[in-house]
């Protein structure tokens, strides 16, 4: 292309008008070589000029656990946390305690219709189940499409720390003979308790480095607000029977 060019203007610059022209800007030099020697040097000096520096790396927002500050990293070194992240240790090992830590739940709730009339405490009972049976298979599903472990909903998985805000049998086996309002009362703190152990689940995920797949993350997050809401629901329901709210 340079050589075209030059091969134009100097064949420009022969032209007579022209050539007067050129001669009046630059005496001395012929017209001709005065037109190639400005073109030669501004491409040059194009060439020259400094090469743009590389933008600097974008920072990166890595979420954090439900109300915690998010932490901004640069660029290369913040993990992703898009829909490519891939899921970590941590996230399995949540995975696998959530399923019989909502299961309990679910043996919880199904002590309810035989042992209390009362509205509310049927009430929170069937909207634990709905949502907690549903949860149950999304996690199975999550663990088999990644090849994981998945475990029974009647025990932990084997090796699996205890979890957090699990009745013991002993308890269990009180709240099974308990009817009427001592039922409601026992039902509604142990189920606090319960909740608030899975809200401890899901900080311990964050805190591991978990939950940036982005799944997990809107798992997670979904379990920490969900259970927030029933834990509010139940503590006002507990005040109501005179009962203390757990802490």
């Amino acid at each position: 292309m340079l050589f075209y060019t030059v091969s134009y203007l100097l064949s420009y610059g022969d032209i007579p008008g022209n050539r007067k022209q050129f001669h009046a800007m630059n005496p001395l030099l012929p017209p001709r070589y005065a037109v190639a020697s400005l073109l030669v040097t501004g491409v040059i000096a194009g060439c020259s000029a400094a090469a743009p520096e590389a933008p600097a790396a974008p920072l990166v927002v890595q979420p954090g656990a439900p109300g915690r500050p998010a932490r901004v990293l640069p660029g290369e070194s913040a993990p992703p946390t898009a829909d490519g992240a891939a899921f970590t240790a941590a996230d399995v090992r949540f995975m696998q305690g959530m399923i019989p830590h909502h299961a309990q739940a679910l043996r919880m709730t199904a002590l309810v219709p035989e042992r209390t009339a009362n509205r509310d405490v049927t009430l929170i009972a069937k909207r634990i189940r709905s949502s907690q049976e549903d949860e149950i298979t999304l996690m199975r599903r999550w663990l088999q499409e990644r090849g994981q472990d998945v475990p029974g909903t009647s025990h932990a998985h084997p090796g699996a720390e205890p979890m957090p805000g699990m009745l013991t049998e002993e308890q269990f086996a009180e709240l099974g003979k308990a009817r009427g309002a001592e039922f409601d009362r026992l039902f509604v703190t142990y189920m606090v308790g319960h909740h608030m152990g899975a809200l401890r689940m899901v900080e311990q995920l964050f805190r591991s480095d978990g939950g940036q797949e982005a799944d997990i993350y809107a798992y997670a997050t979904h379990v920490d607000a969900d259970q927030r809401i029933e834990i509010d629901r139940m503590r006002r329901l507990l005040a109501t029977m005179g009962g203390p709210a757990p802490g």
